[in-house]
């Protein structure tokens, strides 16, 4: 063998294994949006207090509401209209008006939406979300299953939990004076 045979078959054999490995990635990131789509239809299937049709979510919430609400979108990072706000108060659900986050839990992230460290007792409910090929968990109201957005675990003592949560998901009631 001479090195222009290895250098050509070398080459070629390089370009199949970044081929194979390419199909493989692509192979478990539909796999796992699969999954993760499966677990969403589950989580609709939950049963929550607040019942509503589609349609009737749509006739109460404005498009981008429903946009994230209902349908899991995300709005623009810096755009919400809590991201800054430092006025005390409760943030309800925009859907259904659950209460779901007290001012003194919020911080400033840094990561374009209101972050906060803890939610009121338990009403969200986290589920695992690996849609879009990343692993996440999702944030929903736990009275209507609203989506509001996400958990990570990079946030400030006491909890270590940072919830990312869309503006236009939320609606401030301040704190009476």
């Amino acid at each position: 063998m001479n090195g222009t045979w290895f250098r050509r078959h070398g080459r070629l054999t390089g370009v199949a294994i970044a081929c194979i490995l390419t199909v493989a990635a692509v192979g478990y990131l539909v796999a796992a949006e699969k999954q993760s789509t499966q677990r969403v239809g589950k989580e609709r299937t939950m049963e929550f207090p607040v019942k509503k049709t589609e349609d009737e979510w749509r006739k109460q919430l404005s498009p981008e509401q429903y946009r994230v609400l209902r349908e899991k979108g995300t709005e623009r990072a810096f755009t919400g209209e809590y991201t800054d706000t430092e006025t005390s108060g409760t943030y309800l659900c925009a859907a259904c008006g659950h209460e779901l986050f007290e001012s003194d839990t919020k911080f400033h992230s840094g990561c374009g939406w209101p972050s906060f460290f803890k939610n009121i007792g338990d009403n969200v409910v986290e589920i695992p979300d690996v849609s879009h090929g990343m692993v996440r968990t999702e944030v929903v109201c736990k009275n209507c299953g609203s989506h509001l957005g996400h958990v990570f675990n990079d946030g400030p003592k006491p909890t270590g939990l940072r919830y990312c949560i869309n503006s236009v998901s939320l609606e401030l009631k301040p704190e009476a004076k």
